[in-house]
């Protein structure tokens, strides 16, 4: 597979190449060129072309091509689902549904060109007026994570391309295939060459460039908290706008009053979907101690029916761990958390299945009796193992679901509305889901509080983020006093 760049499949510069592996299988996929310097370079100028042409196309235009794209997405989905799952892991029924996420983010934002408003207010001493525009800021890099290389890439390049910018795109170097596939499809729909670029290769050269770049506007980036705090340091050399979503340990509050059933329900989609492997994962579980006992004997019975496998066998639950290193750091927080002395309600582990030993798996492992100070409890967790803390109240399960430095996403389980509402205005969180697992919508806006970055994706208001405002103001001839200087 070549990189994408001015609309044509292409070789780097130097001809080296980067392996992408199946975490199933541990079987090469297929190779990319390894980018340089040079190539993100060529991709840039090439976007900052395009950006003369697409910029200046009528709104109604640009709401065709993003429909089109949206279009030609899904007709390919069996395909894209397939290639997506061998380099990724996820199942295919997961795979899917991302690939049509990346469509559903294009059809939104189609909807959305030509439909927002300025503004027009005349001076208060009667002088003239003003007018509020907005204009497209230009080339952006878009940095993406490997666990949900498609949808999130969507989440970008759609409001981006509805509001006239263009893009260079650096995919994870694990899952860069299925991204390149599906940029090369916007040659069908109208879109410019150059308008959407992929490049491939490491984030210390590659994503290094699309940082320093002069010609780059803005940067839309996914992933960690630690990467993201070094793109802030290299943004601000030119004062480029920056778009993050990072990290998160986000809670899942079941209280007294709660839907039992739903609520295992969804803690086992919210932990286990993807592997556990997603920003929004419910990553701690808080249960009012006077329905602990029930949810967790439900729960358990739920994740043991979970299979492990290959995410091309239709069998298949959940997938394995994207990587080996990310499956040996999940282990870690698990023995470090026994070693403080919490019990192992599910015991986890790598499964000894024939078939399944070359993989990054992982069976679900859950947690009672954490200690608050157990990695698990103070860190990310990005793999199938979740801890239970048990509470009292409702203040406790806020105060303790605020104690970390991540505030992305959080749930509330209750039947009481005023206090479903209070939990929510309460968790420092970008966004709090009552009685749903956590999804995220096109329609809604998403980021995250304290460390886990700052602007938002998704909803109107992630379209504003690729915009420009500018203010015009007029003085009408005739009206006001004649300025001169000196000021007498």
């Amino acid at each position: 597979m070549k990189m994408l760049i001015e609309g044509q499949l292409t070789e780097s510069q130097s001809a080296d190449v980067i392996r992408v592996s199946n975490p199933a299988t541990g079987e090469l996929v297929d190779t990319v060129p390894k980018g340089g310097r040079e190539d993100v370079k060529r991709a840039v100028d090439a976007a900052s072309e395009a950006f003369k042409v697409w910029s200046e196309r009528p709104a109604i235009e640009r709401s065709r091509v993003l429909l089109k794209i949206a279009e030609v997405v899904r007709a390919d989905v069996a395909d894209l689902a397939r290639s997506l799952t061998l380099e990724q892991g996820k199942p295919l029924g997961e795979s899917s549904s991302e690939i049509n996420s990346f469509a559903n983010s294009c059809e939104y934002y189609a909807g959305l060109i030509g439909r927002q408003r300025g503004a027009h207010t005349p001076f208060s001493t009667g002088e003239g007026f003003f007018i509020v525009t907005k204009r497209p800021l230009g080339v952006v890099g878009a940095i993406l994570p490997w666990n949900f290389p498609v949808s999130l890439m969507g989440w970008k390049v759609a409001p981006g391309l509805a509001a006239g910018n263009t893009f260079v795109v650096k995919p994870a170097s694990t899952t860069p295939i299925t991204d390149i596939k599906v940029a090369a499809l916007l040659a069908k729909t109208g879109l410019p060459a150059g308008a959407v670029n992929v490049v491939t290769g490491p984030g210390s050269v590659v994503g290094e460039e699309i940082i320093e770049n002069p010609k780059v506007a803005k940067i839309a980036f996914t992933g960690e908290t630690a990467t993201g705090k070094r793109i802030m340091e290299g943004a601000a050399k030119s004062i480029k706008r920056l778009t993050l979503e990072l990290g998160g340990s986000d809670p899942m509050i079941v209280c007294d009053d709660a839907d039992l059933e739903l609520a295992v329900e969804a803690a086992a989609w919210g932990r286990f979907r993807n592997c556990g492997q997603s920003c929004t994962s419910v990553k701690r579980l808080f249960l009012f101690d006077s329905v602990a006992d029930e949810f967790v004997r439900s729960f358990v019975e739920k994740v043991k029916t979970i299979r492990v496998g290959n995410g091309l066998e239709k069998t298949t639950h959940m997938g394995p761990v994207h990587t080996q290193e990310q499956r040996e750091k999940v282990e870690s927080m698990v023995e470090d958390a026994k070693s403080r002395g919490a019990k192992v309600i599910v015991k986890g582990g790598r499964p000894m299945n024939k078939g399944l030993e070359r993989g990054n798996f992982l069976v679900p492992t859950v947690l009672g009796d954490v200690d608050y100070d157990a990695k698990i409890s103070r860190e990310e967790c990005f793999g199938p193992a979740l801890p239970i803390f048990v509470v009292k109240d409702v203040e406790e399960a806020i105060q303790r679901a605020n104690d970390t430095p991540f505030g992305l996403g959080s749930s509330v389980w209750t039947k009481d509305v005023e206090k479903a509402y209070h939990v929510a205005e309460r968790i420092e969180a970008g966004t709090t889901w009552v009685n749903s697992p956590p999804i995220a919508r096109a329609e809604v806006p998403f980021g995250g509080f304290k460390q886990s970055g700052f602007g938002r994706e998704l909803g109107i208001e992630g379209l504003d983020y690729y915009y420009e405002t500018k203010s015009i103001q007029v003085l009408e001839y005739g009206k006001g006093k004649k300025w001169a200087f000196p000021i007498n």
